[in-house]
């Protein structure tokens, strides 16, 4: 019950830890793709951390930063910035390659849903 028949978000896209509303309804499709993400810590500690994690296969695809209500970014890890939730600094709950300016990746197993 999280997809609409058009592949977008049926439902809000919410924190897991502070429960922030980091996307409305419709402002995502349901994407495949198999990104590592850190395990979940703190921003700082995200932004550091060398390896290890999890290879996440679902995600919310944003196509238009705007888009998000909520989001935060760590600092650039090679080509990639981590998404993390602006008010409690969680995450990563997603991914973004500065290669691609217009594709955010938000894992669906590292967020909740309303």
């Amino acid at each position: 019950g999280l997809v609409c028949a058009q592949g977008r978000n049926l439902r809000a896209v919410l924190c897991q830890r502070c429960r922030s509303r980091v996307l409305l309804p419709g402002a995502a499709t349901l994407a495949r793709r198999e990104l590592l993400l850190p395990a979940m810590r703190k921003k700082a500690a995200a932004a550091a951390a060398g390896g290890g994690g999890d290879v996440l296969r679902e995600h919310w695809l944003v196509r238009d930063m705007f888009s998000f209500e909520n989001v935060g970014f760590t600092r650039d890890v090679g080509n990639v910035k981590f998404l993390v939730c602006a008010d409690c600094e969680a995450g990563p709950i997603g991914w973004h390659c500065l290669d691609d300016k217009d594709s955010f990746y938000v894992a669906l197993d590292r967020v909740a849903h309303e």
